[in-house]
């Protein structure tokens, strides 16, 4: 048995749509006005003898009333006749979808997003702080026990054994180490330990604000260097900015109160080592590294700085930190050890940090970051210590930071591609 179904022309669009009867006496409503006031979410949930049918490529078709022989009624569709024949009892019905399913997603994202944000954000404020506090510590304890390398070392021993006591409990996975590996960090391991004794020996000569505006020229030895060993031409933007970095650091050292050139010369020492190890990081440990993860490299760097430093500081510097000596030159030995340790634990959480922080942002985002840390050791030494800053000595630091922010965000500028 088979039904007919009449279509009305589409080219009379002004005239009120009629309703059909096919050949056996049934009324067919006219597909143009039911598919101008469809609506399958309610569709379904009515009572009526009119079904939809729905194909695997999205398109639906409107079905007339089910026969007594199970024959279907139905306008042409995209939907092939011998699927619909293999489908003649089989009736899909649109399922009711809560108004706030989608809403509930877009909160959900939302929320993620948002905690994510906040946890950045902690980290970073944990970064900031622990700074802040283990240049504060660390100034107190130069101040009454002047052995910078001494101090050095005491700070490598309590970073080392918080990475002991974070791999034995499983705060984070011990690495399996190989003797490749280790010959391979040792270069890095070097040049970590100098950067961190030499910046110790300018924070016992000079004030910690005029430490960290000598400090503002990493920069300018980055992009030397990189330019000398891995061969990456600087930009004019690059270059640009380093005009008023060096022109503030400039500024600001023939007016401060406390220079000296022992403490200008260790500072600067610092900025040399501290970028020979981001060059020398580069340079062999991308490619043989690869499997190590910064916190990971960092903590086995930290161990291997001990081990190099300890002999020197016992032959420079002798047995110092010790309750007897203490109390020989009338220092408070508790006072002088609870400052001591919170700087190598502040110094070693900060670092910690800043990796953790690297894994999760650019390192431009990063290195902006690192300017504005920067600013606020700077600006909270100066306020805890009552440092003596003149105007003309606040103005080079500001224009050296500028440069330094600067060159951040230029950094990340790459020249056009020439075409040819």
């Amino acid at each position: 048995m088979s039904s007919s179904v009449a279509l009305s022309p589409p080219s009379t669009p002004f005239l009120k749509p009629r309703n059909f009867i096919n050949g056996r006496g049934i009324r067919i409503i006219n597909p143009v006005t039911r598919s101008l006031s469809f609506n399958p979410i309610r569709f379904s949930s009515q009572k009526s003898n009119d079904l939809v049918s729905s194909s695997s490529n999205g398109v639906s078709s409107f079905c007339g009333p089910r026969s007594s022989s199970s024959s279907w009624s139905s306008i042409p569709s995209l939907v092939s006749s011998d699927r619909e024949n293999n489908n003649k009892d089989f009736r899909i019905k649109a399922t009711p979808v809560p108004e706030s399913a989608g809403a509930g997603e877009t909160a959900q994202e939302k929320s993620s997003g948002l905690m994510q944000t906040l946890q950045l954000g902690s980290l970073f404020g944990l970064w900031y702080l622990f700074n802040i506090y283990f240049n504060i510590y660390n100034k107190q304890t130069l101040k009454v026990f002047p052995y910078p390398v001494t101090i050095t070392t005491f700070q490598f021993l309590v970073g080392t054994v918080f990475v002991l006591l974070m791999w034995t409990s499983n705060l984070y996975k011990r690495p399996k180490i190989t003797t490749s590996q280790l010959v391979a960090i040792l270069p890095l391991a070097v040049v970590h330990t100098m950067g961190n004794l030499f910046t110790n020996m300018s924070l016992g000569k000079v004030a910690v604000s005029f430490t960290h505006t000598i400090k503002a020229m990493e920069p300018f030895f980055s992009v030397v260097l990189s330019s000398m060993f891995l061969g990456e031409v600087p930009t004019l933007w690059v270059i640009s900015s380093l005009i008023p970095i060096v022109g503030g650091v400039g500024l600001a050292s023939m007016t401060e109160a406390s220079f000296n050139w022992a403490g200008f010369w260790s500072a600067m020492a610092s900025n040399v080592t501290f970028q020979s190890r981001n060059v020398l990081s580069k340079k062999f440990m991308v490619k043989k590294e690869s499997s190590l993860d910064n916190i990971t490299l960092f903590s086995i760097i930290t161990i291997m700085s001990l081990f190099l430093l300890a002999p020197v500081a016992l032959v420079m510097e002798g047995v110092k930190f010790t309750p007897a000596h203490l109390t020989s030159v009338g220092l408070n030995v508790k006072e002088v050890f609870t400052r001591a340790l919170f700087a190598g634990l502040c110094f070693h959480a900060y670092q910690q940090v800043s990796y953790m922080i690297l894994q999760r942002v650019s390192p431009v985002t990063h290195s902006v970051g690192n300017c504005v840390k920067r600013v606020v050791v700077i600006v909270t030494s100066v306020l805890f210590f009552r440092t003596p800053v003149s105007p003309i000595n606040s103005l080079g630091t500001g224009i050296a930071l500028a440069g330094v922010f600067l060159y951040s965000r230029v950094k990340g500028i790459k020249p056009k591609p020439k075409t040819t």
